[in-house]
């Protein structure tokens, strides 16, 4: 019998100078980039704070601090990593996620299948445990004028009882 833990996080930045963004580990060409201390993946960095949430230990800004020069430019692939290695010590498995892309732009239809890929390689999981999509909002608020991106995660883990 296993217990299950439910986690949720959110991310978001502003678009800023650049010529593409980061999402899912994914370098996607845009005409704006993304302000960030690191590579600012929304993708990723919804997804590791939906882990540490499910695991009760804080958020991403805790274990990765953007005061902390170490991880300025730094590829999220890391944090997604590490965290998944906080997931394996605390004794629990991905049973899914579920993340959802908001913004006008960049598309990101042809680039879900190579960010599924590696986030399970992250993860280590299968590619059919992750679910990666996108919406609009609509040209409503920061991300429907252009502003910037978000993104948000839902994750089930599984937990020997």
């Amino acid at each position: 019998m296993h217990s299950i833990r439910i986690g949720q996080g959110i991310d978001v930045h502003a678009f800023g100078p650049g010529d593409h963004v980061v999402l899912g580990g994914v370098r996607i060409a845009h005409d704006r980039g993304v302000v960030a201390h690191s590579d600012g993946d929304v993708v990723i960095h919804a997804l590791c704070d939906a882990l540490l949430g499910a695991l009760a230990l804080g958020d991403i800004g805790r274990h990765f601090p953007p005061a902390d020069a170490r991880w300025r430019g730094a590829d999220s692939r890391q944090f997604l990593r590490a965290t998944a290695a906080l997931m394996r010590e605390a004794g629990c498995r991905l049973g899914n996620a579920d993340i959802t892309v908001i913004g006008e732009a960049p598309k990101i239809a042809a680039h879900t299948a190579a960010m599924r890929a590696l986030l399970a390689a992250d993860l280590d999981c299968a590619q059919e445990q992750i679910s990666v999509k996108a919406t609009t909002s609509e040209r409503l608020g920061f991300t429907g004028r252009g502003e910037g991106i978000a993104a948000q995660a839902v994750v089930l883990l599984l937990a020997a009882p």
